[in-house]
């Protein structure tokens, strides 16, 4: 809030703030504390947009031995309870939208044969070298927006691969367009008709990653990214699990 502080922005509507339900807060009874908890954290009186992060329950010790986290401290979320706690958020005007992160259409299907208010948003993996052809074509089925993080794809100790840094038919498309690769695999995306959840640090690689708005791929160039090999970067059991194995989390990457 330090920009409209400072006037650097008129009014708190020219802003879309979206924040998470973390999954140590995954509870029923834990949903409406979390989200005042973010509240008061940003100095808001409502959000735009608040996502279950993950369909997994941490239990609360969960942040302090991260990541070697205890089998009996993880399990799958009770859906129908937590999104009943959303739902009382978006009705108490504390969020003007709520919606899921990292949701398959197993889970989906779950929440919206209990939903009375629907998701709007499911915030995924999404890049040209992992396309999530069937879920969104799903998630558009069932009117519910797709919102792509590591849109550039991601790379960590833990999780990740540079598989589009390293694209060569992103490179000889950028280097006939005169972009760079981030821009065309962010053009890619964006002309899928999904929101996108860039990240960077670095003032120039965010200028240019705005700048995407005034020049199209052809067909062809569509056709050859749609023709990518296609890899997972983010697995939740690797990065949760610190390597053990819970059935339940290696299905959920295995659908995603």
């Amino acid at each position: 809030m330090e920009a409209l502080h400072l006037g650097l922005i008129k009014s708190r509507d020219e802003l879309f703030i979206t924040t998470k339900l973390g999954p140590v807060f995954a509870d029923k009874d834990l949903v409406l504390p979390a989200i005042k908890l973010s509240l008061r954290k940003l100095q808001l009186e409502y959000l735009d947009l608040y996502l279950i992060h993950v369909p997994i329950k941490l239990g609360e010790e969960a942040a302090v031995q991260w990541p070697n986290i205890a089998k009996d401290m993880i399990s799958p979320i009770d859906i129908k309870g937590v999104w009943e706690g959303m739902e009382e958020c978006k009705n108490l005007g504390l969020t003007k939208a709520i919606g899921v992160s990292n949701f398959p259409r197993s889970k989906l299907e779950e929440l919206l044969s209990v939903a009375k208010i629907p998701p709007a948003v499911n915030q995924v993996e999404m890049n040209p070298t992992w396309q999530q052809k069937k879920l969104r074509e799903f998630c558009k089925e069932k009117s519910i927006h797709v919102t792509a993080y590591s849109p550039l794809g991601a790379y960590k100790d833990v999780w990740g691969h540079k598989s589009i840094m390293e694209s060569n038919v992103l490179e000889e498309i950028a280097k006939a367009k005169r972009k760079t690769k981030a821009q065309i695999a962010l053009r890619w995306v964006y002309e899928q008709g999904v929101s996108i959840v860039p990240k960077s640090l670095n003032k120039d690689r965010m200028k240019e990653n705005l700048q995407i708005f005034d020049w199209c791929l052809t067909e062809e160039e569509v056709k050859r990214i749609n023709q990518l090999p296609q890899q997972k970067a983010v697995y939740f059991a690797k990065t949760i699990a610190a390597g053990n194995s819970f059935d339940f989390i290696d299905q959920l990457d295995a659908e995603l």
